[in-house]
């Protein structure tokens, strides 16, 4: 099936259309900058203006960057504060005057990793991680999600969330070093092992790609793979998930 797919991150907003058995873009993904402020009627019609571009006329399956239940978004995230308790499904809707399935970021890479990329052959529990702005995290057993994991909202050692602490943000705004940083991401590993014991950790992110100028400074005993789709994972999750919708 063919379902355009959008990703909305701090700075991007992306989206191809996809063929959500194989996971193959269609299109050329395309990418507008993230408006700045990106306030739920700017963002939204950033949103409008990438359907257009694609003529798209039928269902839109959405990554959105922080924790949505139902459509609605319950944390304001790294946007801006207006988009707590909006229903991000329905403002879509209403701008484009077409379906929208509008579900976490994170969770929606997961989607397409687990099923069709890196973690495709993977059993029993298996986290996603995605590095950007901020941390997004999805949590899957034998490939179901379970969702609204937000490993980047747990609290670091010294009592602040920790994703202001690792996030490839921070990397950039710090000026850290790879090694730095990934000392610093190393302990956020350590947590996730004794939590969740998983067998399998799936790297996402634009920073991902430097996994292995930076993997000698994780200690962790966890097997790690870099996601297969890289920064595609969310605009194809976010298709494999509409098509799911519709289907249910």
């Amino acid at each position: 099936m063919k379902i355009l797919g959008i990703d909305i991150g701090g700075s991007g907003i992306k989206a191809a259309i996809v063929n959500t058995k194989t996971g193959e873009l269609l299109t050329e993904r395309h990418r507008i900058a993230t408006p700045k402020p990106a306030t739920p009627n700017a963002v939204a019609k950033v949103v409008k203006e990438m359907v257009e571009h694609f003529d798209w006329k039928d269902a839109v399956g959405c990554s959105f960057p922080t924790t949505i239940v139902e459509g609605k978004c319950i944390h304001s995230g790294n946007l801006s504060k207006k988009w707590l308790n909006i229903k991000v499904d329905k403002l879509f809707r209403k701008e484009c005057h077409i379906p929208f399935y509008v579900s976490n970021d994170a969770d929606l890479a997961g989607v397409a990793e687990v099923n069709l990329g890196a973690g495709k052959k993977e059993k029993g529990v298996t986290i996603v991680i995605t590095i950007g702005t901020g941390i997004g995290s999805g949590l899957f057993y034998n490939k179901k999600l379970i969702p609204n994991l937000e490993l980047g909202k747990m609290l670091h050692s010294n009592g602040k969330i920790i994703e202001y602490y690792t996030a490839d943000s921070i990397r950039k705004k710090e000026d850290l070093s790879l090694k730095q940083w990934a000392l610093r991401f190393d302990e956020l590993l350590e947590y996730t092992r004794i939590v969740f014991s998983p067998s399998l950790i799936i790297l996402g992110g634009g920073i991902s790609k430097k996994y292995d100028q930076f993997k000698e400074y994780l200690t962790t005993d966890v097997k790690v793979k870099v996601a297969e789709f890289r920064n595609n994972a969310g605009i194809i999750g976010a298709a494999m998930y509409a098509h799911k919708r519709l289907k249910d």
